[in-house]
């Protein structure tokens, strides 16, 4: 699955994953899958099977699941409730993944490089820049579908996922936290927010190093709200350089059955006095300065 599953992973890692003869950076062809009489195939009334039905590490698509079904919110949750997530592109039907193991990122094993924090601080200390939290969901979504990324061709978030997520978004379930500097939209990132999880979807950057600042923005609100997990999907070396790792199905859907069930922060807002969750110090307003 290489290319379109986890946030920060596109433009670092091949985004070639079927092993059918496709060209690297193409869509998934599930015609020339050698393994699909073995999968299972549902309609809009059928639930989703099982995880430990996906198809296995011998098989062409190892975590694939099922396929079709619309994609829709009701859907969704039912699928983000049981680890599972939609993938797939432009002229097929919906493939649903649950890959064994699973790339996670404890939010208390982040790790900062010294030139991202050097980065950090210079934001934090700028009167004009600033994190925000579904100020403008919708752009978020739209730029992650839209902007070029290094060794892909095309997208993996379609039309039809847009929509779905947008309408998410409307629901309360999918948030965007946006770097902002200058008054102007310079990166960011959204995911899904579920109890005490947070589900990672994809980032973008118009501006060097948005997407990394909205991401420890997002490590910062969830160590803020007792978030342990951070979902990122699959393994890249790029997510792993930030302390993420793989852990095997059984023990992220052990995870989820807690965190699912617990109270969602009350306000998706963001604070930053947050940013003190990573031994960064926000810059004092001026009223701040004479409080008392």
């Amino acid at each position: 699955m290489g290319c379109g599953l986890c946030i920060m992973a596109r433009g670092h890692e091949s985004c070639c994953w079927w092993n059918t003869g496709g060209t690297e950076g193409s869509s998934p062809d599930p015609g020339t899958m050698g393994t699909m009489h073995e999968l299972t195939w549902i309609d809009d009334t059928a639930p989703l099977p099982a995880t430990r039905r996906a198809l296995g590490p011998a098989s062409d698509a190892p975590g694939l699941l099922c396929a079709g079904g619309r994609l829709n919110t009701r859907r969704l949750e039912e699928a983000y409730r049981r680890g599972v997530f939609p993938w797939y592109g432009n002229g097929q039907p919906v493939l649903w993944w649950t890959p064994d193991p699973r790339m996670v990122l404890p939010v208390a094993e982040f790790k900062l490089s010294r030139s991202l924090t050097k980065t950090l601080r210079r934001f934090i200390a700028a009167e004009d820049h600033e994190i925000r939290i579904d100020h403008d969901a919708y752009r978020v979504i739209g730029a992650c579908a839209q902007v070029p990324r290094e060794g892909q061709h095309g997208t993996w978030i379609v039309p039809a996922m847009v929509r779905a997520y947008s309408e998410w978004h409307d629901e309360g379930r999918v948030h965007s936290f946006e770097t902002w500097i200058d008054g102007k939209l310079a990166g960011g990132l959204y995911g899904v927010g579920i109890g005490r999880m947070f589900f990672g979807e994809s980032m973008f950057s118009w501006r060097t190093d948005a997407s990394k600042i909205a991401l420890a923005a997002l490590v910062a609100f969830c160590r803020s709200h007792g978030i342990e997990l951070i979902d990122c999907q699959q393994h890249t070396s790029h997510l792993a350089s930030f302390g993420a790792r793989e852990i095997p199905r059984a023990a992220f859907e052990s995870h989820l059955a807690v965190a699912l069930a617990e109270t969602p922060p009350r306000r998706w807002t963001y604070d930053r006095a947050m940013w003190a969750q990573l031994g960064l110090e926000p810059r004092s307003t001026p009223q701040e300065a004479i409080a008392p």
